[in-house]
């Protein structure tokens, strides 16, 4: 399957499950698992998936993208992406004097890759005016934890939008496909049952998409979880604006 990436491509982790729990999708020397999970990870059997009473779900507040009504015109719908290495920077500070490290990064065939996206968010894609690509990167921290972070650029930024704000309503519905590490990064390749937080940001034509999983895959501190990714994100997001507003 062809691809653009900055990685040398290598064979997917073994053990993977088929969708919805887990999808392929070849990144750096490693493949993606898609996690359909529960902020707090997997109910236990027979239980009602809802979060455990003495674990609240985080406070994500996803941010509005800066677009307006007005029709989008042709020249900008056809626009291509930010360059993937300008989106996603070697190394990005963590703002505790700590830092983000980029483990691999690509650009997808498409919008709709498979395993790169859940049914919603294609279904989305579907009926909107198109998506020019979709950018996917992932970095870890100085404590190995993991964070995703996946570009969707868009024709008219009403898409986006309309992308952000029904995706950020759903906390617990992943429709984005996180990243397996590839051989001698120093990750682990986690579990499917492990936890994950999530959160979205829009900027002009890009809708931006964060994950963050704990090194140990445990299902636990969420609102730290969100916190910690935040800076990453923000990052991301300020790269996607500089570019989207540029004349």
């Amino acid at each position: 399957m062809a691809r653009h990436d900055d990685t040398t491509p290598g064979p997917l982790p073994e053990g993977k499950r088929v969708w919805p729990r887990n999808a392929a999708l070849a990144l750096a020397a490693a493949g993606a698992a898609f996690l359909v999970l529960k902020l707090t990870g997997t109910a236990p059997a027979g239980g009602d998936g809802g979060a455990p009473e003495d674990e609240a779900a985080p406070s994500v507040t996803p941010a509005a993208p800066s677009t307006t009504a007005a029709a989008t015109p042709a020249s900008a719908a056809a626009r291509p992406m930010i360059p993937l290495d300008d989106v996603f920077p070697a190394a990005v500070p963590d703002g505790k004097g700590g830092r983000f490290t980029k483990v691999g990064a690509a650009v997808l065939n498409s919008c709709k890759e498979p395993g790169a996206v859940g049914p919603r968010l294609a279904a989305l894609i579907d009926a909107s005016k198109g998506c020019v690509g979709e950018q996917v990167a992932l970095y870890k921290d100085g404590r190995n934890n993991q964070y995703n972070i996946a570009v969707f650029t868009m024709k008219d930024p009403v898409d986006t939008l309309h992308l952000v704000t029904e995706l950020s309503a759903a906390f617990d519905d992943y429709q984005v496909a996180a990243q397996a590490p590839p051989a001698g990064s120093g990750l682990r390749t986690l579990s499917p049952t492990s936890g994950m937080v999530q959160s979205f940001a829009g900027v002009g034509r890009t809708m931006v998409v964060g994950l963050g999983q704990w090194s140990d895959g445990r299902t636990a501190d969420f609102q730290k979880l969100v916190d910690q990714l935040t800076p990453l994100q923000n990052a991301v997001s300020t790269k996607t604006a500089a570019y989207e507003h540029a004349t």
